[in-house]
């Protein structure tokens, strides 16, 4: 497949010239023509998805860098097992779970998850996720990159993804005890980012007034 060997180069520092870009196609004739192993279609699905999934990517792992590398494996997997989707639901949806899953996979690779600990006994009142919608996306990013890499996971997964505690628990290994406390305590640094971004804003309108 010439689009994964081209992307798979890019990442490795190897220049190979890539297929030209169709863009007459639509989503449903790429996806059969990119089954069929056509590059143009391959490269149209690559180039009208790749940046909201590396954003997916990014929001699990850390370094920008590591997150192109998961985004490029997660493309080599989809356009190596396009077959596999039966175009029930959504498209961009089910990309987005390969890339769920490989941004998992590299967690685990590294370890990265087994630094999940229980909170116990936490008395603290349901954050208003629709408060979020307020915040730019690099301000929930900002605040996702401080938090430990197990609450951050889980604040994607349940919030953004639409996960369970009970399916959290069995894709991370952990208990449904610990991706609960986990959510906890990424919504109380929520929590804490919107008090302060309310308070700057306070403080900059007085100013202004004066």
């Amino acid at each position: 497949m010439l689009l994964c060997i081209y992307l798979i180069g890019q990442r490795r520092g190897i220049t190979i010239f890539p297929p030209r870009l169709e863009t007459t196609l639509t989503e449903q004739q790429a996806i059969s023509r990119a089954k069929a192993n056509d590059p143009k279609a391959q490269q149209w699905i690559y180039n009208r998805f790749a940046p909201q999934m590396l954003g997916v990517c990014r929001r699990y792992v850390k370094s920008t860098e590591d997150a192109e590398d998961v985004m490029v494996e997660a493309f080599f997997k989809v356009l190596s097992k396009l077959k596999q989707f039966s175009g029930n639901g959504s498209f961009e949806g089910w990309i987005r779970r390969v890339m769920v899953n490989e941004s998992l996979m590299f967690l685990r690779k590294n370890h990265a998850l087994k630094e999940a600990t229980d909170l116990e006994n936490i008395d603290l009142p349901e954050t208003r996720i629709s408060a979020l919608e307020e915040l730019k996306a690099q301000d929930i990013l900002r605040l996702l990159d401080d938090l430990p890499i197990g609450y951050r996971t889980v604040f994607n997964l349940y919030v953004i993804e639409g996960y369970k505690h009970r399916e959290i628990a069995e894709e991370l290994d952990i208990s449904i005890n610990t991706s609960k406390s986990q959510l906890i305590y990424a919504k109380k640094r929520m929590q804490e980012l919107l008090r302060k971004q309310g308070e700057e804003y306070e403080r900059s309108e007085k100013v202004n007034k004066r």
